[in-house]
C-alpha cells in the first residue's frame, strides 16, 4: 500500500477516537463511579506511558532511578517544573558518569 493510504487510514481512525464519545454520549453522566473513574483515566495513562520510558531511557536502570528520585523529591518541595526536569536530567547524566 501506498504511504498516502496509510496516512489516510491513521486519520481516520484517530478522528474516530476522538469523535465518538461526542456522538455517543450526549447526556450528563450521572453515575458516581464512572465520573470518578473517567476523572483518574489521564493520571493513570500518563504514568503507564511516562514510568517505562523513564526507566528504559538512559539504558541504566541506576541512572534512571537516581534521576526519578531527584524529580521525585524536587516536585515534592513544590519546584518549578523545569528545575525539576533540568536536575533530574543532570543527576541522570553526572550518574552515568561515575557509573
Amino acid at each position: 500500500m501506498s504511504i498516502a493510504v496509510y496516512i489516510i487510514l491513521m486519520a481516520l481512525v484517530t478522528y474516530l477516537i476522538r469523535m465518538l464519545p461526542f456522538t455517543l454520549m450526549r447526556k450528563q453522566i450521572k453515575s458516581r463511579f464512572l465520573k470518578s473513574f473517567l476523572y483518574y483515566v489521564p493520571y493513570a495513562v500518563l504514568s503507564a506511558m511516562t514510568v517505562p520510558a523513564i526507566f528504559y531511557s538512559t539504558g541504566n536502570y541506576i541512572t534512571a532511578a537516581v534521576g526519578t528520585a531527584t524529580a521525585l523529591i524536587l516536585a515534592y518541595l513544590k519546584k518549578p517544573l523545569i528545575v525539576v526536569a533540568l536536575c533530574a536530567a543532570a543527576t541522570a547524566f553526572l550518574t552515568a558518569l561515575f557509573v
